[in-house]
């Protein structure tokens, strides 16, 4: 009996080629590395061709591979447009609502998730938060209905809605000699010893135009991964560091002192952003909506980190 492609298959294959990892796409569709081997083998040998090749320690896609991801990517996207029309006919009683999301934004995204679907219980939502390599790449093969990003990619034709305020401010351990120091210049403040996010951050490249813009330049004495690790190293005493007044959500009240620096904070937004070729869903239209008119909630802070209201916006057409 000639045996045909599963979909678990292609979805297991999909995800391989978007991750660039077994082991990663295993974790994402939470089955065992051994499963995801199998799965792909029984895929080569109805293919009848080899899909993945081992080049050092990574895989990459052979050309019949690489057609196939092309070709998987159209079946979703098929899938996904009559789910759509489905969802349409039900309205909001049921329907699905996938999401991913910059690190950074795991302080406010779950939140109001969780407050759209009390709304809506009966809708499935899925909720990624990652690096922001793997939202832009997941952005790029248009592979989920909404991503949450603090800077919305150039090379990419997406349809971006700022959505809440996402101020930087400078951060110290409570006992940091300039804790009470007014109007701090940026000279002072250059001088101390900083911790930074990675090359390429997006609120690491906000704070370098800010200094280099006043012919100053810092020198990170650490460069660290999360904003977590940068927090933790504010309070051993190793520097200062500015991040997103949002990663303060979920610390006390004088855990950490809030320095007056001048030209900060930084005033950014968070952004909701899609595909620019693709048609939103009924869900998907209506979480951004519930977004839009949840401003204000959606800025929500500790009360002594109080923020501006975000203005008053409407969605794309």
């Amino acid at each position: 009996m000639r045996q045909h492609t599963t979909f678990r298959q292609l979805e297991i294959f999909e995800a391989i080629a978007r991750l660039g990892s077994f082991t990663r796409a295993a974790e994402e569709l939470y089955l065992s590395q051994p499963t995801v081997s199998m799965q792909m083998k029984k895929l080569a040998e109805m293919i009848g061709a080899p899909l993945i090749e081992q080049v050092g320690k990574k895989i990459r896609l052979t050309p019949d591979g690489q057609q196939l991801a092309q070709a998987t990517r159209e079946i979703f996207s098929i899938l996904d447009h009559y789910t759509m029309s489905v969802d349409e006919r039900r309205g909001l009683k049921q329907g699905k609502l996938s999401l991913m999301a910059i690190t950074t934004a795991s302080y406010f995204a779950p939140r109001l998730l969780g407050e759209f679907v009390k709304l809506y219980p009966g809708i499935d939502v899925s909720l990624r938060v990652t690096n922001k390599e793997q939202v832009l790449a997941s952005m790029a093969d248009n592979l989920d209905d909404l991503y949450f990003v603090g800077q919305p990619p150039e090379d990419i034709d997406i349809i971006a809605t700022p959505i809440m305020d996402n101020p930087i401010i400078v951060l110290a351990a409570p006992d940091h000699p300039l804790a009470n120091k007014k109007k701090i210049t940026l000279e002072r403040i250059a001088k101390e010893p900083w911790l930074m996010r990675e090359k390429g951050s997006g609120t690491r490249n906000a704070i370098e135009r800010i200094f280099t813009g006043h012919g100053l330049n810092i020198h990170p004495r650490l460069e660290l991964g999360s904003n977590e690790a940068i927090k933790q190293a504010i309070l051993a005493g190793l520097g200062i560091s500015a991040l997103s007044r949002h990663a303060l959500t979920l610390n006390q009240p004088g855990q950490f002192a809030v320095l007056d620096v001048e030209d900060f904070p930084i005033l950014r937004h968070w952004y909701a952003v899609y595909p620019a070729g693709r048609q939103l869903s009924v869900v998907a239209r209506a979480f951004l909506d519930y977004l839009l008119g949840r401003g204000e909630a959606a800025q929500e802070l500790p009360p002594h980190e109080a923020t501006t209201r975000a203005p008053s916006l409407q969605a794309p057409p």
